[in-house]
């Protein structure tokens, strides 16, 4: 049962990228959690006790304007997580974090994980090197929005999203998927039905299947590329020991 826990653990691939040492001690204390769609993880101004490490779900980071409505800054599946400056002493999330796709979690107490940031300076600089990260891409997210048109918008943030649940078969529906570009449903429903006609997509009643992803490639904008870009410098610029998976 230990070796299914930590494998189940290594489907993270931050955690999958922690130096053997590191990793064994953590998995000791990191539980296993079903989450479902639309669970809300952190409220702006809460503070950030528990770090949450995506095995098959995603969570989106959203920020809250004055009327309520909700924007999206970013998305962590499966090659992140979420909370980790709660690790580096009292911090507060400065957006709404929820479950866009329900799915496996990994979670540990931020004083628990602070205690290996202290004693693996590996840990500790995954941690900066995470957050300039989800840094970049809150920026090249927030300037795709502005200049991009809803279809390369769509395409890359479909892209993103497979690759960060790991799946091909994605439980969204087009209201939500309307909140997140931040426009009408009516634009999702003509972009979804344009991307079905050419093969790249199958729409059901809350369901997207890719069926072709170089499809959906040619039409997302330049944005997709500079942020797996970004992940890939991730990958290969931290000396994280001999666990780290290959990216998609």
């Amino acid at each position: 049962m230990a070796d299914v826990l930590t494998q189940g653990h290594q489907d993270n691939r931050l955690l999958a990228a922690l130096p053997q040492d590191a990793f064994a001690a953590m998995s000791r204390e990191l539980r296993q959690v079903s989450l479902a769609q639309g669970k809300s993880l952190f409220e702006p101004g809460a503070p950030l006790n528990e770090i949450y490490f995506p095995q098959s779900g995603m969570i989106s980071l959203l920020v809250v304007t004055s009327d309520g409505r909700a924007v999206e800054i970013s998305t962590i599946g499966r090659e992140g997580a979420v909370g980790l400056h709660g690790a580096l002493g009292e911090r507060f999330s400065f957006t709404r974090a929820v479950t866009q796709i329900g799915g496996r979690f990994s979670t540990i107490p931020a004083g628990r994980f602070a205690q290996f940031v202290r004693e693996h300076a590996s840990v500790r600089e995954l941690i900066v090197r995470y957050t300039e990260l989800l840094w970049v891409e809150a920026q090249q997210i927030a300037a795709c929005n502005a200049a991009h048109d809803g279809e390369a918008r769509l395409c890359r943030w479909l892209l993103q999203t497979a690759l960060r649940t790991g799946s091909d078969r994605l439980p969204l529906t087009q209201e939500l998927i309307a909140e997140m570009l931040v426009v009408r449903r009516t634009t999702v429903t003509l972009l979804a039905q344009s991307l079905q006609r050419a093969g790249a997509i199958r729409y059901s009643r809350g369901h997207i299947e890719i069926l072709d992803r170089e499809k959906l490639k040619q039409r997302a904008c330049e944005c997709y590329s500079i942020i797996q870009h970004e992940n890939l410098s991730l990958k290969t610029g931290v000396k994280l020991g001999n666990n780290a998976q290959s990216a998609d």
